[in-house]
């Protein structure tokens, strides 16, 4: 009696923690997103996911259950005994089988004999049995492993989500499933558990499933919002013209519910197979009286529905013909068109005719119906059809038909494929212009394009980064996470030879007193895991160490004293300049600071409170420290009321209830880490791997205290479902550059900007949460002004234009074409180069502009072939530009220049010098750098200590044409490359030796 009773308490205080849990994450929830102003985006998603799991669980437990129940009715007894069964093989006599048991068996025999099946023998029974276990643990440790794959993404990323009922895909999970250890004993040990405890076994599986459905369903709640709120693409895929909102939207969810009622389907149909096939103590008899008619005609039904899906799964897989990978090219092949797609009509209607045969048979059952045996040689020339036709057919056309002929064949379906992929990354807009480096730059044309040349970094981000934690830290919590390359308009009193944007855009008043500078900025984030291990208390990781403090802001191309790097703002506040040091009077008011606080960034992975009793540092000053009190728009109130005991629970932090440091005024600030943030709001977006850091004024948008530092982060919107489009390595094969997203680093505020209004996706995501994304004009000018072409977007559009600049079909098929990014030395190591931001102009345009830039060069080769531009400015934003260089002449690329620096040998001579003596030299990034009809090699190498590292720029390459000079600064190398000294070489004196007359 004990027992039970702790028993009971236990399973109260389990159901009573899951409940204030529950309850805690919900009620925190709904708090946060009123703060960032995003409640009602929150309120439709908690909606629509709970009234999808609410359906798919309902769904499932009544159809399996109820089934199953129905199966315990008309199931056998367990006392039936062997004799009956055999009186249906007239082996026995009547008188027998009454003295075996008389009254139960001329109960038995009037119920079981009209209308029923012959019996399964053992050898018959026990593989069926064995069979159909081994396939329901199958099913449930694939469903499992989807569902769990959810929970924890990187538990398994290579689950098939879509599962169209084949023969070759059952296959092929077991064989997957079984190659795992783990996989195979779920699955054995589910089948024996339902051999011996059925009627359990099957229940408890029921149940389980409905619940994996439920969670898969809650879990792709954006393919259900999407459905109901398409948006049209205007263009139509070539096979079976239908919209490309067609594949984005709908087909998504029709596989959702393939995936979903297949499963439900198929166990259904097994478990009631097993609840009959493990009655009257079958395997213990060794024999199966065979079903009664009440069972066949609920196999029927069943069965029925069964078929009804499987048809359902083939009319599917016709759409899912456009992502084929069969044949040279993806997308629906000669093969897929001509022999698979009629395939699959075939087995569509066939399916389709055999399961409304099976429900017309259970609505008019007749007991006795002579056309039994057709359902089963129907099944089995069903059966047969899915291996001929859906398999083996379709390989015999494709090698003897295809593959002998195969250009001539697949000609109209790569130049599908091409079109496609070429629509859905965005690069058949590309402007693809032929540039022929002439050769002929001059002194003069230098002067012409100061700006670019001013502006030629020099400083990577690496290297810079280790200086500023030598250098800019002050105190080991702090931390730069990164460094990003932007633009900033500063006041000068040097005026530029050219405009620095597009003259129609030109403010001529302003011109001649300020110019565009490429900086390097980086945020000086807190850092907690690096304050000391006996100073990690609960005060001071939750109340003290808050935020981080200011930024620094480097030109990229001037060098310090030294071989430092000069900085335009530095340091900490503790001076008469305010919070951060400038370089100058001009710098301090063209760049806005105010109390840079970074309460929001890239590694704030901390919950604080603000508001206490407690000082929260600010930053070090002298032998003391600054201390502050927040007094941003951020934050939960949580003060001394219930909502200290929420999000005690929420946060599982049982010091908050006692801490005597809060008042009624404190607030707590979670989910600080920006990346964090957002994709809290929007997990439907996918996001950029690098926010990046801005001071600009931001106000009216952004109210609250005078704040300056905001994130700014690009999102995505991508689709793995687009018709004819090849994928990338991610398996996104549609991608946009959609959003952009603006984060206050004071405040937290969050704005949503859509940067591309053509894109159908976002226009869906804006009908499903109205109000949610604005226009990109609403953002303000002074941020808008930095808004870059991403670098992910441009790597996946470059990865992709390396084989698709290929449009002829020809030359696609022998890819005679192919392009690859070439390598560079980094260090002194090889790498692929990565794309870089400059601000130069392009060829033929008369102003400089803010360029993302990547060369490429032909496959297996070294020559430069061509490069691509992304465009940031102004009206010309995310415009994309191919050069095309000749290719009957040689363009030096960057492993060829590469290789003629380190075949110097006075350049190799001092790079073998400097890597002596704990020391080691850096070669840096190689830019190729385009100056009106002419190219320009530049690479910066750094030194630095093996202990200790503080990297110094020692030295600039410049190479151009066949001249290549290394010197201290960029200055002196283009000075030597285009004013050489004309001094004659000494002649060589050869000494007279005696007793040799001269001549």
């Amino acid at each position: 009696m004990f027992w039970k009773w702790c028993f009971r308490l236990l399973i109260v205080f389990v159901g009573l923690w899951l409940f204030l849990d529950l309850g805690s994450r919900l009620g925190a929830e709904i708090l946060w997103f009123q703060e960032v102003g995003y409640l009602q985006v929150f309120l439709l998603r908690l909606v629509s996911r709970g009234a999808l799991w609410v359906l798919a669980v309902g769904v499932s437990a009544v159809y399996l259950l109820g089934n199953l129940a129905l199966a315990q009715r008309l199931k056998y007894p367990q006392s039936l005994k062997i004799a009956e069964v055999r009186e249906e093989e007239a082996v026995l006599t009547v008188g027998l089988k009454n003295y075996l048991s008389p009254p139960y068996s001329q109960l038995n025999t009037a119920k079981v004999s009209d209308g029923r099946m012959r019996p399964f023998r053992f050898r018959w029974l026990l593989p069926l049995a064995l069979s159909l276990s081994l396939l329901a643990g199958l099913i449930l440790v694939h469903y499992g492993k989807i569902a769990v794959s959810y929970w924890y993404p990187a538990f398994n990323n290579n689950i098939p989500i879509i599962t169209p009922f084949r023969l070759e895909t059952i296959w092929e999970l077991g064989r997957q499933l079984t190659a795992q250890v783990l996989s195979v004993g779920l699955i054995v040990g589910v089948a024996i558990a339902i051999l011996i405890y059925s009627q359990f076994a099957l229940g408890a599986i029921a149940l389980s499933l409905s619940v994996v459905f439920g969670t898969i369903l809650f879990y792709n709640w954006t393919k259900v919002l999407q459905y109901f709120f398409p948006t049209s693409f205007n263009n139509t895929d070539p096979l079976f013209h239908q919209d490309i909102s067609f594949y984005i939207f709908s087909l998504p969810l029709w596989e959702l519910l393939e995936l979903w009622l297949m499963g439900m389907c198929l166990y259904g149909f097994i478990a009631v197979t097993l609840t009959y096939l493990l009655s009257a103590d079958s395997l213990s008899q060794g024999i199966f009286p065979g079903f009664s008619s009440p069972q066949q005609r609920h196999l029927s039904g069943m069965g029925g529905l069964l078929m009804l899906m499987v048809a359902f799964s083939y009319w599917l897989s016709r759409y899912e013909l456009v992502y084929s990978a069969r044949g040279v090219s993806y997308g629906a092949s000669y093969t897929d068109v001509n022999v698979q797609l009629p395939a699959y009509n075939a087995l569509c209607v066939v399916g389709l005719a055999i399961a409304l045969y099976l429900l017309w048979r259970t609505i008019f059952w007749r007991s006795k119906s002579q056309s039994r045996r057709f359902i089963f040689y129907g099944l089995g020339i069903y059966l047969f059809l899915i291996a001929a036709a859906g398999y083996i057919l379709p390989t015999i056309v494709q090698y003897l038909i295809v593959q002998p002929n195969e250009l001539q064949r697949e000609q109209p379906y790569i130049q599908r494929t091409i079109a496609s992929t070429r629509q859905a990354f965005g690069i058949e807009t590309i402007d693809s212009i032929t540039f022929n480096p002439q050769g002929n730059l001059t002194t003069a044309d230098l002067k012409t394009n100061d700006l670019t040349i001013r502006n030629i970094r020099l400083w990577d981000q690496r290297p810079l980064l280790e200086t500023n934690r030598q250098l800019q830290q002050f105190r080991p919590y702090y931390r730069f996470p990164d460094a990003d390359i932007d633009r900033y308009t500063l006041e000068t009193e040097i005026s530029a030879n050219r405009p620095a944007q597009p003259p129609q855009t030109t403010n001529t008043a302003n011109s001649e007193s300020t110019e565009r500078r490429q900086v390097l900025i980086a945020a000086r984030e807190l850092d907690y895991s690096a304050v000391p291990q006996q100073a990690q208390t609960w005060i001071n990781r939750h109340l003290i160490y808050t935020h981080g403090y200011g930024f620094t802001m480097s030109p990229v191309n001037v060098v310090g004293t030294g071989g430092l790097p000069e900085y335009f703002v530095k340091d900490i506040g503790g001076n008469n300049q305010g919070a951060l040091t400038t370089a100058n009077e001009p710098i301090r008011d063209s760049v806005p600071i105010g109390q840079p606080r970074i309460y929001y960034g890239e590694i704030t992975n901390t919950y604080v409170m603000t508001g206490t009793n407690v000082r929260e540092l600010d930053y070090p000053s002298g032998s003391d420290n600054a201390y502050n009190t927040y007094d941003g728009l951020g934050g939960v109130t949580i003060g001394n009321g219930w909502r200290r005991g929420l999000f005690a629970m929420y946060l599982k932090d049982w010091q908050m209830l006692f801490t005597r440091d809060f008042l009624p005024e404190t607030k707590v600030l979670f989910r600080r880490n920006v990346k964090n943030r957002i994709r809290a709001i929007a997990p439907f977006i996918k996001f950029d791997s690098d926010p990046y850091l801005v001071a600009a004024e931001g106000s009216p948008a952004f109210p609250g205290r005078n704040n300056y530092l905001y994130w700014i982060i690009d999102g995505y919107t991508t689709s793995d479902r687009y018709p004819y489009s090849d994928p990338n390595s991610q398996g996104i094969n549609y991608i946009r550059n959609s959003v952009k997203v603006v984060i206050d680093a004071y405040n937290g505020s969050v704005k949503f900007y859509i940067a591309d209004a053509t894109d159908p996706i976002i226009a869906t995501w804006s009908k499903i949460f109205p109000g949610m994304l604005q226009k990109l004009s609403d953002m303000p000018t002074t941020l808008r002004s930095h808004i870059r072409y991403p670098l992910d977007y441009f790597s996946i559009q470059s990865e992709r234009l390396m084989t698709y600049h290929m449009t002829d079909t020809q030359v696609f098929y022998n890819r005679e074409d192919q392009w690859q990014i070439p390598n560079e030395i980094y260090g002194d190591k090889p790498r692929p180069v990565e794309p870089y931001y400059l601000i130069t102009s392009l060829p033929q345009v008369p102003f400089e502009e803010f360029l993302l830039l990547l060369p490429y060069t032909p496959k297996q080769r070294t020559n430069l072939i061509a490069w691509l531009a992304a465009r940031s400015d102004g009206e010309n934003y995310g415009k994309l530009l191919l050069y095309n260089f000749p290719k009957e002449r040689l363009v030096y690329g960057t492993e060829q220049i590469e290789a003629r620096i380190n075949q110097d040998p006075v350049i190799s001579q001092q790079i073998s010098l400097w890597n002596r003596q704990g020391s080691r030299a850096i070669q840096g990034n190689l830019l190729v750098i385009p100056i009106e009809q002419s190219l320009l090699y530049v690479e910066p190498i750094y030194l630095e200590a093996t202990q200790n590292s503080l990297p110094t720029l020692v030295r600039v390459v410049v190479a151009y044409e066949n001249r290549i000079i290394m010197a201290q600064t960029l200055e002196q190398a283009l000075q030597g490359i285009f004013q050489p000294e004309l001094t004659p070489e000494p002649p060589i004196i050869r000494p007279f030796e005696e007793g040799i007359p001269p001549g």
